[in-house]
């Protein structure tokens, strides 16, 4: 009576981890959304364009002072210029982007290639929109890809190549080196490359952003997915966007139309303001952010988590083998981590939020010894985190004193 689709993948991991937090009382460094204000100007367009009774639908594919501000923007930090009425289009978030452009471009025997760890939505994704996902490793500490791994994920089969740059969960930053050999390949088997810039302007130790659509050759072949959520910490207004060749478009504009008809019009009047933001906006981002990982990284490194720092994003995966959890068997010797048996144990006893690694992968047991917090949070939170992980050795002690 159900779908066989739906039988193929779970509830979000990431939401049900808010969940669990909230049920217990724990610091949330799980899901990925800042737990302070978002900036009072984007707040303040808001409410007025409700004021000013933009509150009917917009163009289906997106208010046209939204679309125009996009391409004002994309072509200030890319240097690319889009055309705003035949190449992007407003969805529900970027989340919804994705899967309208995915659907868009995707039919029954294609392949999608996707590096993983990866956002937990994608792997959904491929098999919603009918694809078969084809998983390539991004290997610590720098997550850097196996050529050869990668050239042969690829063949006749392939329609897309899912990049998300900077990286969530990694942190990855894609090197210009690393996306033309990406670039060559999708040429090569005539693919399409969606990549996910919404961490674009979250940036650390000199690393660039550069999007795939910059690179020789690629214009046409790249779909960008991107959104106000992270950028101007609204990730609850769900307004995000696709920019596409214009034929590509024009698919992904009619799936839009038919999942969710338009983003939120007062919401898009606010965007378009946001978007106009000066330089030193962003800048300041950058360094709040900056600073909000040294103090996490130094939190996690006092708790005797390996770190891998992230030059991106803000997010940090960590390596949990050397607590020697084994969730409390009794009679195994073996030296053995289960990320989500460790993940239920900090949200419970520990009173710390994070996400089990194995919803990052394909085959949950490539994982299984990870781990992931995220940081944007106010200052409060991470002290509050600080101060209950203080004590992670004596409840692992108790732990297995119990177990």
């Amino acid at each position: 009576m159900l779908s066989a689709k739906a039988e193929q993948f779970t509830e979000s991991v990431i939401r049900e981890m808010t969940r669990l937090a909230l049920e217990h009382q724990a610091v949330n460094l799980s899901q990925g959304f800042p737990d302070f204000a978002a900036p009072a100007e984007i707040k303040e367009a808001a409410r007025q364009a409700i004021a000013d009774d933009i509150n009917q639908y917009a163009i289906t594919w997106g208010a046209k002072a939204l679309r125009d501000a996009i391409v004002e923007k994309f072509e200030r930090t890319q240097g690319i210029r889009v055309d705003p009425e035949r190449e992007i289009t407003i969805c529900c978030g970027s989340t919804e982007a994705m899967m309208s452009s995915m659907m868009a471009i995707i039919n029954p025997g294609d392949e999608i290639v996707v590096f993983e760890p990866y956002y937990e939505n994608y792997g959904p994704d491929a098999i919603l929109s009918g694809a078969t996902p084809r998983f390539v490793k991004l290997r610590p500490p720098d997550w850097s890809y196996d050529e050869r791994e990668l050239a042969a994920a690829f063949g006749p089969h392939t329609k897309a190549i899912i990049l998300n740059t900077p990286n969530n969960p990694t942190g990855k930053v894609f090197t210009r080196a690393e996306l033309e050999f990406i670039s060559g390949l999708c040429s090569r088997w005539n693919a399409f490359c969606i990549t996910d810039e919404i961490y674009e302007h979250i940036l650390y130790d000199g690393a660039e952003h550069i999007s795939m659509a910059q690179i020789d050759g690629m214009r046409d072949r790249t779909i960008v997915i991107n959104g106000m959520s992270k950028t101007y910490s609204v990730t609850g207004w769900r307004v995000g966007w696709a920019i596409a060749p214009a034929k590509a478009t024009a698919a992904i504009r009619k799936v839009h139309d038919f999942l969710t008809v338009g983003a939120a019009a007062p919401l898009q009047q606010a965007g378009a303001m946001a978007l106009k933001s000066p330089e030193s906006y962003y800048q300041n981002l950058a360094k709040s952010y900056y600073e909000k990982r040294e103090r996490l990284l130094n939190i996690l490194t006092a708790a005797g988590f390996t770190v891998f720092k992230p030059r991106g994003a803000y997010y940090i995966m960590t390596d949990i083998s050397g607590f020697d959890f084994n969730g409390g068997r009794r009679g195994n010797s073996e030296k053995t981590t289960n990320d989500v048996a460790f993940a239920k144990f900090l949200v419970e006893k520990v009173g710390v939020a994070v996400v089990p690694g194995s919803s990052f992968y394909g085959n949950s047991a490539d994982g299984s010894s990870q781990v992931r917090f995220t940081f944007c949070k106010k200052e409060s939170t991470l002290a509050a985190a600080e101060q209950r992980l203080a004590r992670l050795p004596e409840h692992l002690s108790g732990f297995r004193a119990h177990a």
